[in-house]
C-alpha cells in the first residue's frame, strides 16, 4: 500500500504505553495504559518460527498505518481485540503529516 487512503483503516485498535512499578517485592511490574483508540490499516510483512525456552515460537512483523500522530514511539505497544503489536519503529512515510507508519511484531503464535 504506497498510498494510503482513509478507508484503508478498517481495524479498531488502541496505543498502549508503559509504565513501571514497584511490585512490592523487591522487584519492578510493567503496567501498560492505554494512550488512544484509533482505527488502523494492518498488513502482515513477514513471519518465522522457532524453538525458545524448549517451546516453538512464532512471529509476525507487521505494518501498521494510522492518521498522523507525533506521539507514539517504539516500545509503545498497538492492540487489536486480543492481538499485541511490539512497535519497533515509526514514522511518517511521505513528509506531511498525514499518516505514522508502525513495523511492529506480533509474538508467540
Amino acid at each position: 500500500m504506497a498510498e494510503y487512503d482513509i478507508g484503508d483503516l478498517r481495524t479498531r485498535a488502541a496505543i498502549e504505553t508503559s509504565t513501571s512499578t514497584d511490585d512490592g517485592g523487591g522487584g519492578r511490574a510493567v503496567v501498560w495504559t492505554k494512550l488512544a483508540d484509533i482505527w488502523a490499516y494492518v498488513r502482515a510483512t513477514t513471519g518465522s518460527e522457532g524453538f525458545a525456552h524448549d517451546r516453538l515460537s512464532g512471529s509476525v512483523s507487521h505494518e501498521i498505518v494510522m492518521r498522523h500522530r507525533a506521539d507514539v514511539t517504539p516500545g509503545m505497544r498497538i492492540t487489536a481485540g486480543t492481538r499485541v503489536f511490539e512497535i519497533r519503529a515509526v514514522f511518517d512515510p511521505d513528509g506531511r503529516r498525514r499518516w505514522t507508519r508502525c513495523l511492529a511484531q506480533e509474538r508467540d503464535l
